[in-house]
Order: structure tokens, then sequence, then C-alpha cells
């Protein structure tokens, strides 16, 4: 090869070089466009994703229950039984125990005749009592004292017999004093502070009466 054919080629190789480099350079920015675009794609594309995402609520966004939150549930709208606020019924009676020996039958005295419903067999009642033990005139129990009237089905043995027996009939408004024997109470077994074989002495105002299933109306004591 002669110089000027030597010469010739090393141009014509650094020429294509050259050309080489061009190209890589042009194909070297043509993919960092599309990796940008892709990117930028990809950001767009994740960001409408989770455009519907709702981030956790904050601590004073968070609903807590609170007891006087309302409800749709129906509740029942039947008054309370409460003592009246006037009237003979409204305060506590007395017991006084009679000087007489304890007697051997249930013994029933009206104090306060009552003019409204009459109780029967099966009837749910609501009362206000005082119990006390014929021995020694101690009371032993009343619902005056939790300021809350009894209620209890009547005729059913739910209560000991003596009231079964001696409340059937009673009209509402009215206050009975009952003295049950033992046989008729707690016989033989003691029963809290009451000792075995005692007899007791009640005194009861008849506040409501609930008729049995099947019956109809319900009458209370007004005051």
């Amino acid at each position: 090869m002669s110089a000027a054919a030597g010469e010739a080629f090393w141009h014509r190789a650094a020429a294509r070089t050259y050309s080489l480099l061009r190209m890589s350079s042009r194909y070297l920015a043509v993919c960092a466009a599309l990796a940008a675009g892709l990117i930028a794609g990809c950001g767009s594309s994740n960001n409408s994703d989770l455009a519907h995402v709702q981030l956790p609520p904050s601590a004073s966004q968070t609903l807590t229950y609170s007891a006087t939150s309302t409800s749709t549930t129906s509740t029942s709208t039947t008054p309370a039984i409460t003592t009246p606020k006037t009237g003979p019924l409204s305060t506590e009676p007395k017991i006084t125990v009679p000087k007489s020996h304890a007697p051997k039958t249930l013994v029933k005295t009206d104090l306060i005749t009552g003019t409204g419903a009459t109780v029967a067999s099966g009837d749910t009642i609501t009362v206000n009592y005082v119990g006390a033990l014929y021995s020694n005139g101690k009371v032993f129990d009343a619902s005056w004292t939790s300021k809350t009237p009894f209620a209890t089905q009547i005729g059913v043995a739910a209560v000991i017999p003596g009231w079964d027996q001696g409340l059937i009939g009673m009209r509402v408004g009215g206050r009975r004093e009952l003295i049950i024997p033992p046989a008729l109470a707690y016989k033989n077994q003691a029963q809290g502070t009451i000792p075995a074989n005692s007899t007791l002495i009640f005194i009861i105002d008849l506040l409501h009466v609930t008729p049995a299933s099947g019956s109809t109306g319900s009458t209370g004591a007004s005051g």
C-alpha cells in the first residue's frame, strides 16, 4: 500500500468512527427521552389509580360511640310505675304489732280500700311494701328503702303463699295489712334476717295491675 493510499484509509476509518459515535449519542438521547416519558407516564397513571383512595381519618376525625347517640330502633313507651307524689299512698306506713299472740291463719285487713282494678290470679301487680317480724316488729325488708316499687305475678307461686292468697281481690289504690303465719311464709327455713318459723306482717300498697295474658286493660293508682 502506498503512502497516499494508507492516508486515505485512515481518513475513512476516522470518519466511520465519528459517524458511529454520533449515532451512539443520538441513540442514548432517544433512550433517555423514552425512559423519562415512561417514568412520567407511570407516575401519572399511578396518581390516577390512587385518586379514589381515602387516607385513614386522623384521631380527631375518628367516630366514637356516644351514650346520647340516637337510634332508629323503636322502644317501649310504657311509663314506669312510680310511687304517688301525693295522697295516702305517697308515704311509707308504719307497722304496729298487735299485742295478741300470733295468729295461726292468714289475716287480711284493708287499711285503705282501693277503688281501681281488682287483682285476679295470674295478674302482674306493682306494689310498695314494708315487712316486719311479728315477734318484735323489726322491719326486714321494704321497697320504700330502694325507692323502687316491686312488680310480681300473683297466684303462680312467684311469691310466698301468704301474698298469693292475701292479695287476690285487692283493688288498685288500696293499702292492705297481711299477717302471715309460718306455714304460708318460709315455714321452718330461715330466710336472711328472718328466723325459721316466723310470723310476718306486711303492709302493701297496690299501685298498678296488668291483667294476665288474654285479658285487656291496665289500671294504676293515680297521684
